[in-house]
């Protein structure tokens, strides 16, 4: 969308130009556009990196100096951990906004990819915190910037009414998990083996691997994934430069005097998640670009992006709370071999690999008769209070089979197949035409805030009294997903059409 014509601006979804991308009869690839085997690779190599890295981030900053760690408090990492978390999903408002005004999905995906590179160089090569500073803020960024243009490329390929839309979005789920898959078993048998920053930089190999890939096949990607879809007046360039340049003195500010500190950042972190999120909400409401009908879709997104908030709250505690529980309370003795705690983080990967496909299908074979999106997010935050109920048998003295904390992991899969894909997915489709990789970004600032949150919440275990935090987090999420479910018809009126 270059300037926005009166004819584009009568559009209500998103959805329409992309069919000048891509025909609906595209089946090149297992059904699906052939674009979405690019989009697929470059995922897989960042999430192999991105994975591997955050596999041993936890480990690497509370273990002891003698264990190669940085000795920081358990309690303060798990926070700082949260706090990376939600910041990387923060940042996709400025990747979305600079493909938008400035440059296009395709270059701030590229320019992101090479940040990434450098910030796990910066992780592996660079000792101390001051390695750990610089190559978490790379590494963030850059993360925020692809995420939410690989996402809103993949959205251009299916038309609204296309079917086969959901079932795309799981096969490109399912390529992440391949990264997320492989990146913690590479870089937790190189951490316990050889030291943190080898397994370091490990992901900086993979995200290198991918890049290198991406880039010998940019030239054949569509025009669509090139063009700036609401260019940024030149008269307006120099405003807009001094207000980052403000933000960026207040951030300094606020960290220069202690105000915004170690101690509280991932609450200052949740903070800011959710004031840009009541401003983003905001600046598409009154966007004269909105018409009535999109309007109306991006309420019916409110209460999506409230559950799936819940929901990664719980979720991304895999790298909070599940990564100090595998450490210090798991059994993970294999025929008197101990794995690595790091390996714990495939296991959701592997099962995502196994039944992205059977959801995929199951979607596409129901077609119009599948659920809506509203009762799919209901069914996954559900299963997601489910599966912290289960650890309540687990709960007291005495370690936990290796098998159980399995079976509880297969329960946060099967969660994240009926919610995580499908928020991609219906972001793209109930985006205004003017904020199409914004309204990504929107659903990605759900996952900062619940990826925060997990930070916090994991501060609030206690090995000693364990069943309060169990029964606590598990109830709140089930309770939310039925008042979702019951409020399902009213979200699907206010959807317009879009399931």
């Amino acid at each position: 969308m270059p300037a926005v014509s009166a004819s584009i601006e009568k559009m209500s979804t998103p959805q329409t130009t992309a069919e000048s991308a891509k025909p609906a009869g595209d089946t090149s690839f297992f059904g699906h556009p052939k674009m979405l085997a690019s989009l697929f690779s470059v995922e897989m190599w960042e999430r192999f990196s991105f994975y591997g890295m955050q596999g041993i981030l936890l480990y690497y900053m509370y273990f002891t100096a003698e264990q190669g760690g940085l000795s920081i408090d358990q309690g303060l990492a798990a926070g700082l951990v949260g706090a990376y978390g939600g910041g990387v999903y923060l940042s996709t408002i400025l990747g979305a906004w600079l493909a938008d005004r400035l440059f296009g999905s395709e270059k701030v995906l590229f320019g992101s990819a090479i940040m990434i590179m450098a910030g796990h160089i910066a992780l592996a090569l660079i000792p101390g915190i001051p390695g750990l500073i610089a190559g978490l803020v790379l590494v963030g960024i850059g993360s925020g910037g692809l995420k939410a243009n690989a996402t809103a490329l993949v959205g251009t390929l299916y038309s609204e009414k296309d079917e086969r839309r959901d079932a795309g979005f799981s096969i490109f789920y399912m390529g992440i998990n391949i990264g997320g898959l492989i990146g913690p078993l590479v870089t937790g048998f190189l951490q316990t083996s050889y030291g943190f920053h080898i397994g370091f930089g490990a992901a900086a190999v993979g995200m290198a691997i991918g890049l290198v890939i991406y880039s010998l096949g940019r030239k054949r990607l569509p025009e669509e994934a090139h063009r700036v879809p609401n260019p940024l007046p030149a008269k307006d360039r120099t405003r807009y430069g001094l207000i980052f340049l403000g933000i960026l003195i207040v951030i300094g500010v606020l960290l220069g005097t202690g105000f915004v500190n170690a101690n509280n950042l991932a609450r200052s972190m949740a903070y800011a998640a959710i004031a840009a999120s009541v401003i983003y909400l905001f600046l598409i409401f009154r966007s004269p670009l909105v018409t009535g009908v999109e309007r109306k879709r991006v309420v019916a997104f409110i209460p999506l992006y409230i559950a799936s908030a819940a929901f990664w709250a719980l979720f991304q505690q895999q790298f909070t709370f599940i990564a100090v529980y595998s450490q210090e309370k798991l059994d993970r003795n294999l025929f008197g071999w101990e794995m690595p705690a790091a390996w714990v983080q495939s296991i959701n990967p592997v099962f995502i690999i196994i039944f992205a496909g059977v959801m995929a299908a199951l979607w596409t074979k129901l077609g119009s008769k599948q659920p809506s999106s509203p009762l799919k997010f209901s069914a996954g935050l559900f299963i997601m209070g489910l599966a912290f109920l289960a650890f309540i048998p687990l709960a007291g003295d005495g370690k936990t089979p290796l098998l159980a904390l399995v079976g509880i992991l297969f329960m946060f899969t099967l969660a994240e197949l009926f919610l995580s894909p499908i928020g991609l997915s219906v972001s793209t489709k109930l985006a205004p035409q003017a904020f199409h990789t914004q309204m990504v970004a929107l659903f990605f600032l759900s996952v900062s805030l619940g990826t925060t949150l997990a930070g916090i919440l994991a501060g609030l275990y206690n090995p000693e009294d364990e069943l309060p935090y169990f029964l606590g987090i598990g109830g709140v999420a089930m309770v939310l997903a039925l008042g979702l479910a019951a409020a399902s018809p009213a979200i699907k009126k206010l959807m317009g059409g879009v399931r």
